[in-house]
């Protein structure tokens, strides 16, 4: 099979279900981002194995997060109330709560924060914050789309926790590398 099709040659592309919208269709728009998410968490675990201190538990969770957000995009290609829409795992109170069990065990042993804080430090930790703007966008694309049409609110609530889970991570791949945080310089106080 190629990977090409030429099926979305003319600006359209098929939702789960056979539907064709627009590829500038918010649904897309929201998939997308989310998609693009998902490559910026891979970028992150491609570095977390080059660190010179891997973090294996990180990196399991961002495998993890990586299944997980395969599932949210599936949940916004597919229209509620189509036929396919049984087919599709759908987000729910559950995996948010598993996403706060995470940002929790991230947060232990992490100092509190008295300040904002550059969104740096290791190679790892830089393309976590990286990845936590890109689940904010996700969020707000989803935003928009539940403005416009029917789709599960839930997956709105799972990719804010998403970008503090992400916030967490980078907060703590920074720790495991004994690596201290910058603070936000306000202007006046340098």
């Amino acid at each position: 099979m190629k990977l090409y099709t030429k099926t979305g040659d003319g600006g359209q592309t098929g939702l789960y279900g056979a539907d064709r919208v627009s590829k500038a269709h918010i649904r897309v728009e929201a998939y997308g981002t989310v998609d693009e998410l998902n490559s910026a968490v891979g970028l992150a675990r491609a570095h977390n194995g080059r660190s010179h201190k891997p973090h294996a538990e990180l990196d399991a969770d961002l495998e993890y997060l990586q299944n997980a957000l395969f599932d949210v995009g599936a949940d916004l290609a597919t229209r509620p109330g189509t036929p396919y829409a049984k087919n599709v795992s759908r987000i729910d109170e559950q995996d948010v709560a598993f996403i706060e069990a995470m940002i929790d065990r991230y947060a232990e042993g992490v100092p509190p924060i008295r300040n904002f804080i550059h969104p740096a430090g290791t190679l790892t930790a830089a393309a976590l914050h990286v990845a936590r703007a890109v689940a904010r966008r996700a969020e707000r694309e989803v935003i928009r789309l539940l403005h416009e049409e029917e789709a599960n609110a839930q997956v709105q609530v799972y990719l804010n926790r998403v970008s503090d889970l992400l916030f967490a991570m980078a907060r703590a791949a920074n720790q495991v590398a004994e690596l201290q945080e910058e603070e936000w310089a306000v202007k006046g106080r340098r």
